[in-house]
């Protein structure tokens, strides 16, 4: 019989909040955390706006010398493990090295830090790159800062899979434990893209919102939408399985329940228009879980804002949930964070968390203009109070990757 696996920790940094409870309350009451670019001067850019992550401080998690030989997206996974661990309640003799685990991904790892040394080479030679610019800038580097932080001696991985990396770390971590092979699995994204190499490339993709109303840009489902807006922060859960969990008096925040992955293997940065790979892997998850579609009571929405995704999407939810798909409560909280790549699955898995925990769904806010091929429920510009059991969190990459987790309200 497999094995039941549990979340007992979460940790966030993120454009609206450093905390996962300032984060969530942020959430319901429809914080927008975009606005125009400090991290370097935007001056000659077309898009001048991200959802950056604000007074955030390495120094109450790492020392003065370790934030100098880190990229900020390895200090901000550090900073949501730490957090996590702290909520989880773990103490050193209630763990097994050895069967502690962490898979935490990035989509791209350190690009400021990239950006920075590129520069550097061309302007000032190559005797001036720095000596840890491999270390601080390869994508697996937050999972082993995780790893070596809190002596994590079981796997150690890193899943990039563009902007469905956070989901499907989780994904991974929840077979592990569920297969049998971890007792407890550090899971979550990590990212900190806002750099002149990232913004410049994703705009010149015509990726980007060129709104130069930062409270405006991001709204998702919308008819008047243009293209996503970037954002920075990292998302951690601690999960554990569920005996071990309950072994030592811990507390439950939700259970996993299910997980689906697929590919649309149609392009590089399109979605497949007719939904049907994503829409397989909601009901990968679903049938997982063990649970139809008029179980599900919300959908976290991968909901980027651009043209394809929110039309796409929406096909697939049509797919996935059939008749059902008009009944369910649908939100894109990228709405107000904006769009964190490899990061963004974890944050909105904590949504979903705290959805099923608190019978609360956040708005998609920003939607103004109904768009006749998204026509579901997106929980438009204001949260909502109902009962939610189960809960879908959708994530959608570049190269057609698909990652659906399924979320349960703990019930012993």
């Amino acid at each position: 019989m497999k094995r039941r696996c549990v979340v007992t920790g979460m940790g966030a940094v993120t454009p609206i909040g450093n905390t996962t409870e300032e984060f969530w309350e942020n959430l319901k009451n429809g914080v927008n955390g975009i606005d125009f670019i400090t991290k370097f001067d935007a001056s000659d850019f077309k898009v001048k706006i991200a959802g950056e992550v604000k007074n955030f401080d390495p120094e109450m998690y790492v020392p003065r010398k370790e934030v100098k030989r880190n990229d900020m997206y390895s200090l901000f996974a550090i900073a949501a493990a730490q957090q996590a661990y702290d909520m989880s309640g773990l103490k050193e003799d209630e763990i097994d090295h050895d069967r502690f685990g962490a898979i935490v991904g990035s989509g791209i790892g350190g690009l400021f830090t990239m950006n920075e040394q590129v520069m550097k080479i061309v302007n000032k030679g190559p005797s001036k790159v720095s000596p840890l610019f491999v270390p601080m800038t390869i994508s697996n580097m937050a999972a082993g800062n995780v790893s070596i932080r809190f002596k994590t001696r079981g796997i150690s991985a890193n899943v990039v899979s563009a902007c469905a990396t956070g989901t499907n770390s989780i994904g991974e971590a929840y077979l592990k434990i569920k297969d049998g092979y971890q007792d407890i699995m550090f899971a979550g994204g990590a990212e900190a893209s806002i750099s002149p190499i990232g913004v410049a490339g994703f705009t010149n993709l015509t990726a980007l919102s060129r709104n130069p109303d930062p409270k405006k840009a991001c709204r998702p489902f919308d008819k008047n939408r243009d293209g996503f807006v970037m954002g920075d922060g990292a998302g951690m859960l601690i999960i554990e399985e569920l005996e071990h969990a309950k072994k030592r008096g811990a507390k439950i925040y939700a259970e996993i329940v299910g997980y689906g992955s697929t590919s649309d293997a149609y392009h590089i940065t399109a979605p497949c228009p007719d939904g049907s790979g994503a829409a397989k892997a909601m009901k990968m998850a679903m049938e997982s879980a063990g649970i139809t579609p008029d179980e599900v009571d919300y959908i976290n929405a991968h909901g980027t804002s651009t043209k394809a995704n929110d039309s796409g999407e929406t096909a697939a939810i049509k797919l996935a949930m059939g008749d059902y798909a008009k009944k369910v409560a649908i939100s894109s909280t990228k709405s107000m964070t904006g769009h964190l790549l490899g990061a963004a699955g974890a944050i909105e898995a904590i949504a979903c968390i705290e959805a099923v925990q608190c019978d609360f769904v956040p708005p998609t806010i920003n939607y103004e203009t109904p768009d006749e091929e998204c026509d579901l429920d997106y929980v438009p510009n204001v949260g909502r109070s109902m009962k939610v059991k189960y809960a879908l969190s959708n994530s959608l990459g570049f190269g057609g990757h698909n990652a659906v987790l399924c979320f349960k309200k703990w019930e012993d």
